[in-house]
């Protein structure tokens, strides 16, 4: 229950069997507070003042219109189970996690869709710590929306506030992840904030730390957000980038927790060569403590170039939520995908765009160099991504179990000879088997992909 997408007309999305409503919202509201009411009253979790025994929690929203809706929702269904309510307005998803811990909240709720169109909304949580809630508070939540709503008594209801300072505490916070003499000064930047959650408050972290700011994806209308703009269309930042004769572009995703990035010369770098400048960085001053934790779709150049500098790596599922379980499991500080989602557990909690920008600026500066210097000892290998739609989702494990499929897998890794790999994988939220094929520049990755996907493909004819 830690992420849910869904489209707003209640038919297309569902959690479980029960349609997406305002409706649902406001139980799933209800249920939230009356789960956090019992374990505050049987778990004195934290020291509170006399009387503040009511459970309290922060709501966030990205721009989408009808984030306005669903927070409606919510606020009226947590003071119906006796929870107060701090309403946060727009603000990046990593932004609610740190305030959560900020106002001392016992959980956090961002309704977004992230990277996603505007007809499509969700909604995740982060508990006290500003961490994904532990999976047995999300059953229990689970469990309380199969009850009837019950209303308290006018006098056991919850408050609901306005913070109207958010936004400045959160650019503080996002200023005080780098050293305290870190100057932007001189550096030519182009912000792309995808008319999402970052629009007021990256232009400002960037522009007080001293830079010369230029923005484009700042003007959401509720209708825009992550249209032609933001990391997943890089295009328009690319061309603003030499037009301007920028020195780096920053392309957030809707909900601000996913960063990628232009450099000078307009070359796309991704969450991959993030995670490398980062990590080398943080290991080059004895701070990285451990070591880094990608993906399965992290570049076969990474994990070479980080065994190439000693760097330990592991590869977790897809997802940030198993990103940042590995990190946990390890003890590690830094995690992340190609996707742009970078988790830097030396200064904050969650996935954050503004913060990973942050980290890639200060050592630009601090080492005198572009970006694309950064990048040295980093070969990226060509990779093939096809994606082969099935007749239906249940397809998948047969085909995956399939003899004729694993001889074709075995017959390419055997060509590649431990100078790439092979990952097949069945999407988790459609009809799809992803066949990635990825290697040295000597081979021909993409025809390689193509005679994997061929057997798939024969196997459903």
């Amino acid at each position: 229950m830690s992420r849910r997408y869904f489209g707003t007309d209640g038919i297309r999305g569902t959690v479980g069997e029960a349609p997406i409503t305002p409706d649902f919202m406001l139980k799933l509201g209800w249920a939230v507070g009356r789960v956090l009411a019992r374990k505050l009253s049987c778990h004195e979790v934290r020291q509170r003042a006399i009387g503040a025994s009511r459970p309290k929690v922060v709501i966030g929203k990205d721009t989408r219109i009808s984030g306005y809706m669903f927070e409606s929702a919510l606020e009226a269904g947590l003071s119906a189970a006796g929870a107060d309510v701090s309403l946060l307005g727009p603000m990046p998803t990593p932004g609610i996690a740190y305030l959560t811990r900020t106002f001392r909240a016992d959980a956090g709720i961002v309704i977004s869709a992230s990277h996603n169109p505007y007809q499509d909304n969700g909604i995740k949580f982060f508990s006290a710590e500003g961490l994904k809630l532990a999976d047995d508070v999300e059953s229990e939540i689970e469990a309380e929306l199969d009850k009837p709503l019950e209303t308290l008594a006018p006098d056991q209801l919850g408050r609901a506030v306005r913070i109207n300072d958010a936004a400045g505490r959160y650019i503080e916070f996002c200023k005080s992840t780098v050293h305290n003499r870190l100057e932007l000064h001189g550096l030519r930047i182009v912000l792309d904030c995808a008319h999402g959650a970052t629009y007021h408050i990256a232009p400002n972290v960037f522009r007080e730390l001293g830079a010369d700011v230029s923005v484009i994806g700042a003007e959401p209308d509720g209708l825009n957000i992550n249209r032609d703009v933001g990391s997943t269309h890089t295009e328009r930042l690319r061309e603003r980038v030499l037009e301007r004769r920028a020195d780096i572009g920053v392309a957030f995703d809707g909900d601000g927790d996913r960063v990628l990035m232009i450099d000078r010369h307009g070359n796309l770098i991704d969450g991959d060569e993030i995670l490398y400048i980062i990590a080398r960085d943080l290991h080059g001053r004895g701070k990285l403590n451990g070591g880094v934790v990608g993906t399965l779709m992290s570049n076969f150049g990474l994990a070479a170039a980080f065994e190439k500098a000693d760097i330990p790596f592991e590869r977790a599922k897809v997802g940030d939520r198993y990103v940042t379980e590995r990190l946990f499991a390890n003890d590690w500080l830094l995690g992340g995908e190609s996707s742009g989602h970078i988790v830097c557990r030396h200064v904050q909690t969650t996935g954050d765009g503004i913060v990973s920008a942050l980290q890639v600026l200060a050592v630009m500066v601090r080492e005198g160099v572009a970006l694309d210097a950064l990048l040295e000892g980093f070969e990226k290998a060509p990779q093939a991504l096809i994606n082969v739609r099935l007749p239906h989702r249940d397809a998948a494990a047969a085909v995956m179990q399939s003899e004729t499929l694993q001889q074709s897998v075995a017959a390419v890794e055997d060509e590649l000879a431990g100078a790439g790999r092979v990952l097949l994988r069945p999407s988790g939220t459609e009809p799809l088997i992803r066949v990635m094929v990825e290697g040295r520049p000597r081979f021909d990755v993409q025809a390689m992909a193509r005679r994997i996907a061929d057997s798939v493909e024969t196997l459903i004819a």
